[in-house]
C-alpha cells in the first residue's frame, strides 16, 4: 500500500506528528506529509500537484472545491487555530491581556517577528494598521518569508514572534505568552479536503476530524473544529 500523500499547512504540523503514528498503527496506512503555508499550498495545487488530501484554511478549501481541484463534498473541519505571541525561553513576558497592553508591549519591542505570506502574518500586518502602529512596529520588524517565526527568537533576532499558536509551540526554546486579546483575536477554521477517491485518504479525514484526535490537537495548541474554546 503506498502511502497517502498529504499537502498541509503548518498550523498542524505539531499535532500531525502524533496522529500520523496513531493512523498508521490504526490502519496500516503511512502518511506521507508535506507542510507548508496555505497559501503557498494553494499555488501549488492550482499548478496541478497531486496529492491524496490537503488541509488548508476552510476558504482555501471551500476555493479549490469550487475550482475543481478538490472533490465535492470532502470538507470536513479539522481544528480552530488562534494567533498568538512567545519569547525566548527565559526571557520577560510582556503583557498582552489587553488591547492597550498589546500595544504598549508592540511598541517596547526591539524587534517583531512575523510571517509573510501565513494567515497569521496577514492579519496581524492588517492588525497594525489597525492599531495604528503599523509604521513604528515595521521600522523594527522582521518579515519571515515562510516557516516558523518563533525561530527567530531562538537566533536572538527577535524578541517577540507572532503566529498561530500551534506554530508557535512547535519550536523549542520559547515560550508562548498567550493569544492575542479577545477584542483583536482571529480564529482559523483549518479544513481537509480529497483530491482522490482513495478510501485510505477518506478514512484519514474522517479521523483527523473525529473524536480520537482531540487530544493530540489540544496538546499542540489548537482545538478541535467541533468544539470551539471558550477563551
Amino acid at each position: 500500500m503506498s502511502a497517502i500523500k498529504l499537502l498541509s499547512t503548518l498550523a498542524v504540523m505539531g499535532a500531525m506528528r502524533d496522529l500520523a503514528r496513531r493512523f498508521e498503527a490504526e490502519t496500516g496506512a503511512a502518511i506521507q506529509a508535506d507542510f507548508s503555508p496555505t497559501v503557498a499550498l494553494l499555488e501549488r495545487l492550482r499548478a496541478g500537484e497531486t496529492a491524496d488530501a490537503a488541509i488548508l484554511t476552510a476558504q482555501g478549501v471551500e476555493e479549490l472545491i469550487a475550482e475543481g481541484v478538490l472533490r465535492p463534498g470532502s470538507r470536513m473541519d479539522v481544528a480552530l487555530s488562534f494567533v498568538g505571541l512567545a519569547v525566548k525561553a527565559g526571557a520577560p513576558r510582556p503583557p498582552i491581556r489587553s488591547v492597550a497592553e498589546l500595544t504598549d508591549s508592540l511598541l517596547a519591542a526591539r524587534c517583531v517577528a512575523y510571517s509573510r505570506i501565513g494567515a497569521s502574518g496577514l492579519y496581524f500586518a492588517a492588525l497594525l494598521q489597525r492599531l495604528g502602529i503599523a509604521d513604528a512596529v515595521n521600522a523594527r520588524a522582521l518579515v519571515v518569508p515562510s516557516g516558523f517565526t518563533a525561530e527567530r527568537l531562538v537566533s536572538g533576532e527577535a524578541d517577540l514572534a507572532v503566529q498561530q499558536v500551534s506554530e508557535l509551540m512547535v519550536v523549542p526554546g520559547i515560550e508562548v505568552i498567550g493569544p492575542l486579546p479577545r477584542e483583536v483575536q482571529t480564529v482559523a477554521t483549518f479544513s481537509a479536503g480529497l483530491l482522490t477517491d482513495r478510501p485510505e485518504a477518506a478514512a484519514l479525514l474522517r479521523f483527523l476530524a473525529g473524536p480520537k484526535a482531540a487530544a493530540a490537537l489540544r496538546a499542540s495548541g489548537l482545538e478541535p473544529a467541533g468544539n470551539p474554546a471558550n477563551g
